[in-house]
């Protein structure tokens, strides 16, 4: 059970002053250290990224470590507190609670009382975090990764994985050698566990090739670098061409030329596929093609950039690139292809086709290079990309509400509905984000077209584009805004440009989603998901749960003939939060059942206390005039809806050996019959599944239980052989026909609802 959090202080006795000095100081550093900001303790920014505040915090742990400390008699204590900070502001979920209610949002038993040997921290904890040429995924970029239409080659390991380590420098040895040529990525499955287990990874190491549009493809072969690169270039299918006298070549294109033969056929694949999609590649061999090397004047190795049109006849208009380094020729030949299509405030008003668009504010920014290949990635998407210049166009730019350079997608709507990507600067993830927003419903809102009159429902997130849990959100309120087309429409709000209209709304925390549906407001507390977010409007559409004020408290839940579930709540409750979703999950599940409710007690806190609330949550059932408190350790919908349906009159009865004889095998109704075991845990979740079968056939058929445990005999003499068993005796005459093979009956291998 989470912690239970304590309405009130108690205010302790006047006391003599009598505490020593070196006590007192001690004491109030200890709690100077408990009210520290955990983004401070681990001395990173509030915008910082998963993998920054890994490596912050592996910094800390290899001084701070009471391993290395044992002198210090509170090392643990401190350490403790590092400890707690990285295990909150690593999960989206607990940083966007800590970022808007502080550390009373938090369970405090849930995160950061165990922490690892100084060893772990050293050699085993994050092992590619410091290798530029290794990508470190994890659960919330990775499938726009492996979607981007790029070649991934993905290394799934666990910390404590000898085998890992033992990989390691083979595989940072192998991200050099092919950086730029296919991506090189890594999961650490013990941070990422759920990811790896719904990527079927059972062992570490397990290597595996993501392809757009292709299973992935798992590698078993040696282990060695040689190998690996093999291996790889056998994913680049990009043609080579070679080029010999007499055979016509006619420069349509970007055409790259090896002219002699001295690089090997492995570096020119590899050129092929960095290149692919942009400038095709050819070679020729000097050694055997004499006289068309000397047409090109070259005397030794060299290599030329042909633009289209281009000749040797015209001055200039051969690039040639005096390199044979493959990164080398690769920046060179990036630098020399044409920038983005430049649109203007009157080109821009006739783009209505989908658009991914750079601003960018007179210098271009490092990234820009590459931006040149997104053409490539997104054509089979039908998305054309340009660029604008908010220095020379900025008016268009202010209309936008674009003050600094970003990459945004227009949808073919119109030039105001467009969606501004806040992810990461890179080309894998700008893909994706474009490929998911021109299918998405998402609009990035200003004050000119936010929803004020609340025509249609809307559903608003208020964020900070420096905000993780925020970023973490905006891609499943793309698979929501799906789900949901055509019944509601989706907006972002970026608080940090319009902080009036944020604080019109009395936003005071991202990310902070709110549905407007006409006058009704009401803001989501539920899980970062897709999910989530749909069973929050489908209860909102079709609300299965009362929220309860003091009034209707005493003229609902008071009222006699009614039975309530009634949960007491405060909004800044790490543990109310993680029931919210399971308790709406619940009313909807005890339908027609059982009436479901909640107050919250921060709003009514004198009404709570005169319940005689203490701490929350706490769960109550008011069957009458009583009530009875949830005790279990278990706050799923199943379990709570298990506890709120025990509390029901039974519509079932309880057979003996000779009532079963003589109402079942030799009376005269229809009966439908549970056979149990006490001990066995499927027939005690059946069980209330069992009374709600009972109460909707009472009148038709008669409902009844068998302890198999107790009535052993009559269990074995029925053929029963299996918990729970469900058996349907029908009445076929003057009398019970026992014949199995004439008697109709359902038996169910697992419990479930039947008619």
């Amino acid at each position: 059970m989470g912690h239970r959090f304590v309405l009130g202080v108690r205010r302790p006795r006047p006391v003599q002053f009598v505490v020593p000095l070196l006590l007192l100081a001690t004491l109030m550093a200890a709690v100077s250290a408990e009210s520290q900001d955990y983004y401070n303790l681990l001395k990173v920014s509030r915008d910082a990224t998963t993998r920054e505040i890994r490596q912050a915090f592996k910094k800390l742990a290899l001084t701070m470590h009471p391993d290395k400390n044992p002198g210090d008699a509170s090392a643990h204590e401190k350490f403790l507190q590092v400890n707690r900070a990285y295990e909150v502001l690593k999960d989206e979920d607990l940083r966007k609670k800590y970022d808007k209610y502080g550390e009373k949002g938090l369970d405090e038993q849930q995160q950061g009382g165990r922490y690892e040997s100084w060893n772990f921290y050293r050699y085993d904890f994050g092992i590619y975090d410091d290798d530029l040429e290794i990508i470190t995924l994890d659960s919330g970029d990775f499938e726009a990764a492996v979607n981007s239409g790029e070649i991934w080659f993905i290394n799934f390991y666990f910390p404590r994985c000898s085998h890992c380590h033992t990989l390691a420098p083979t595989w940072r040895e192998f991200a050099k050698e092919m950086d730029g040529v296919i991506r090189i990525g890594a999961v650490n499955c013990g941070d990422n566990n759920h990811l790896c287990r719904s990527k079927g990874i059972n062992s570490y190491p397990s290597l595996f090739v993501y392809r757009a549009g292709q299973r992935p493809e798992k590698f078993n072969g040696e282990r060695s670098k040689d190998s690996l690169v093999q291996f790889s270039m056998k994913l680049i299918t990009t043609t080579v061409t070679e080029l010999w006298q007499g055979k016509p070549f006619i420069l349509h294109s970007l055409f790259l030329f090896y002219l002699s033969d001295c690089l090997e056929p492995r570096t020119r694949q590899k050129m092929a596929g960095m290149l692919d999609g942009l400038v095709k590649v050819g070679w020729m061999d000097c050694a055997s093609q004499e006289h068309l090397c000397d047409s090109f004047q070259v005397t030794s190795g060299a290599t030329a950039l042909f633009p289209p049109g281009s000749s040797l006849d015209q001055p200039g208009s051969v690039l040639w690139l005096n390199t044979l380094d493959s990164k080398e020729i690769y920046n060179q030949v990036i630098d020399h292809l044409p920038d983005l299509e430049l649109l203007t405030g009157d080109s821009f008003q006739l783009a209505h086709h989908r658009w991914l668009v750079s601003f960018t504010f007179g210098d271009r920014s490092p990234a820009s290079n590459e931006y040149k290949k997104l053409q490539a990635f997104l054509r089979n998407d039908h998305i054309q990309v340009g660029r604008v210049d908010c220095t020379a166009d900025s008016k268009l730019c202010q209309s936008l509400y674009i003050h600094n350079p970003c990459v945004a997608v227009f949808k073919g709507l119109g030039i105001h509905d467009f969606e501004i990507h806040h992810g990461k600067d890179v080309l894998y993830n700008i893909v994706g984000f474009a490929r998911d927003s021109v299918r998405a419903h998402v609009t990035t809102l200003r004050p000119d077209n936010f929803p004020s009159d609340r025509k249609e429902p809307w559903l608003v997130d208020f964020f900070a584009p420096w905000c993780p849990p925020c970023r973490a959100l905006l891609p499943e309120l793309r698979k929501a805004s799906i789900q949901l087309a055509g019944q509601m429409k989706f907006g972002t709000l970026d608080c940090t440009i319009h902080q009036n209209l944020c604080s019109t709304y009395n936003i005071q925390a991202y990310p902070t989603t709110v549905i407007f549906n006409g006058s009704s407001v009401h803001e989501y507390e539920g899980q970062h998901s897709a999910d989530g977010i749909l069973e929050f409007i489908q209860d909102l559409v079709n609300p299965s749960m009362v929220v309860l004020d003091p009034s209707s408290f005493s003229e609902r839940v008071k009222a006699e003939g009614q039975i309530w579930a009634v949960d007491f709540y405060a909004p800044w409750c790490g543990p109310c939060q993680a029931l919210l979703p399971e308790w709406r999950r619940m009313a909807r599940l005890l339908s027609g059942q059982i009436l479901v409710g909640s107050v919250d007690c921060q709003r009514f806190q004198s009404f709570c206390q005169g319940q005689n609330v203490r701490a929350y949550p706490e769960i109550r059932l008011y069957p009458g005039n009583t009530r009875q408190s949830y005790n279990g350790w278990n706050r799923d919908a199943q379990s709570l809806r298990s506890w709120a349906l025990s509390s029901l009159p039974r519509a079932s009865v309880d057979l003996t050996p000779e009532s079963f004889r003589s109402l079942v095998l030799s009376g005269q109704d229809h009966w439908v019959l549970d056979f149990y075991a006490p001990w066995c845990g499927p027939c005690q979740h059946f069980a209330p599944e069992f009374e709600i079968l009972a109460r909707n056939l009472k009148g038709k058929v008669r409902a009844g239980k068998v302890d198999c445990q107790a009535h052993h005999q009559t269990c074995q003499s029925a053929g029963i052989t299996a918990y729970p068993t469900v058996r349907f005796y029908p009445y076929l005459g003057t009398r019970r026909v026992r014949q199995t093979r004439r008697n109709k009956r359902l038996q169910l291998s697992k419990p479930h609802l039947f008619s």
